[in-house]
């Protein structure tokens, strides 16, 4: 007779005993049905259940729909750490990118594909999968190596299984007398100071010019298909590319005036950037700090309105439909009082129905909100993530996308 343990142990033999008899595409497509972390797991059963996980990623087209994955960095000048926050294990993780950690300046990421900026060298790109650990670098990014602004955005083509990176920079150019001067991204009072000048001013004592470069996977090489002077409106290191079209926030020369959203078809470049500006949209509202994020093939903005220099109305969520901004939610701070850390100085990033905002001044609060159900909640933190220096994005956990 079997002892409770043994039995246990029969069922277990006869389970895997079941699954093995299984073609491999039948026990790749059962499981497709777990979340990617149980699936890695199961990969390490056996040589064939390993074989079945890495050996075929384009069976894993069908692959249930995954939770995005927030992937959260430290670092100083000798030591860094990587972790992961998985939303349906509501936990973190320690998740690293071996010689990539401490270089990380800005990263985009779509269809489980993510692209990664380097901090020491600007010029140096990086794409690859972070769960197959597949990583491409890229040639380098030709032009200006230090502009003021670098906005980066990924866009992985489902129908052709390829990618494209796009970098759009801004560059001041032009001080009054025709001299050149870089004030430097970091450079707050600088700008301040120009927030007060005449209009007039500005316009003869600096001038910005902007570039977008495209790298397409299909060719492996870059291309600048636009170039050209935006005057005294000032580009950011805001930029998305949704279908094939790069979305793009430019901010006036006063503080008087709202940012507008110019749009860039990367197939079929414009003309002119002054019929770029002609064409722009403005923002809903003044507002006093604004991201961009592609969720699922839409443009949303996340952004904080500001009236007589005060913020107010709490965080609020648009979304581009037709040329015309639609809210489709707020998070006040009422009812949010946390949040007063992070009204005007966060970062935002999104993957499938989840936005993840994160302080610039706390990084362990990181809000996590589910466009959906239109229901927000704060990520659990631990407190060894109080530090100064640190890089953050989200990205969509995925087994069959390579660079």
């Amino acid at each position: 007779m079997l002892r409770d343990g043994e039995k246990e142990e029969e069922d277990k033999g006869t389970l895997l005993s079941r699954a093995s008899d299984l073609p491999d595409e039948l026990l790749q497509q059962v499981l497709s049905l777990f979340p990617i972390a149980n699936i890695i797991k199961l990969g390490t059963v056996c040589k064939r259940w390993y074989d079945v996980v890495h050996s075929r990623p384009l069976l894993w087209t069908m692959m249930a729909p995954q939770k995005p994955l927030f992937f959260l960095t430290f670092f100083n000048d000798h030591t860094s750490s990587g972790h992961v926050y998985d939303p349906c294990l509501l936990r973190w993780h320690n998740f690293g990118f071996p010689g990539l950690d401490k270089s990380i300046l800005q990263a985009s990421s779509s269809n489980g594909l993510v692209c990664l900026m380097s901090r020491e060298d600007r010029s140096r790109l990086v794409v690859g999968n972070p769960i197959t650990r597949d990583w491409k670098r890229l040639p380098p990014l030709p032009g200006a190596i230090c502009p003021d602004y670098n906005a980066l955005a990924l866009w992985f083509d489902r129908r052709t299984r390829g990618y494209t990176v796009v970098v759009a920079k801004c560059t001041s150019t032009q001080l009054k007398g025709g001299a050149t001067r870089s004030p430097g991204r970091n450079n707050k009072f600088y700008y301040m100071n120009l927030y007060y000048m005449d209009e007039r001013m500005q316009a003869n004592y600096l001038r910005w010019n902007f570039s977008v470069h495209i790298y397409e996977s299909s060719t492996q090489s870059w291309a600048v298909p636009f170039a050209g002077d935006l005057g005294s409106w000032i580009g950011g290191e805001e930029g998305v590319v949704c279908d094939g079209v790069l979305y793009y926030l430019i901010r006036p020369d006063t503080e008087l005036r709202r940012p507008h959203l110019v749009a860039f078809d990367l197939a079929k470049p414009p003309s002119t950037i002054q019929s770029v500006i002609q064409e722009a949209i403005p923002a809903p509202c003044r507002l006093a700090c604004a991201r961009l994020i592609n969720l699922s093939g839409k443009l949303v903005m996340v952004g904080v309105t500001v009236w007589n220099a005060q913020p107010i109305n709490g965080l609020m969520i648009w979304e581009l439909k037709d040329k015309t901004w639609q809210e489709e939610g707020r998070m006040t701070f009422k009812t949010y009082e946390s949040l007063y850390t992070i009204r005007e100085n966060f970062i935002c990033c999104a993957a499938g129905d989840l936005v993840f905002i994160q302080s610039l001044e706390r990084p362990m609060l990181l809000l996590m909100f589910n466009m959906r159900e239109m229901l927000a909640e704060w990520c659990p933190y631990n407190r060894h993530f109080e530090t100064k220096f640190f890089r953050s994005f989200c990205f969509e956990p995925r087994l069959d996308v390579t660079s």
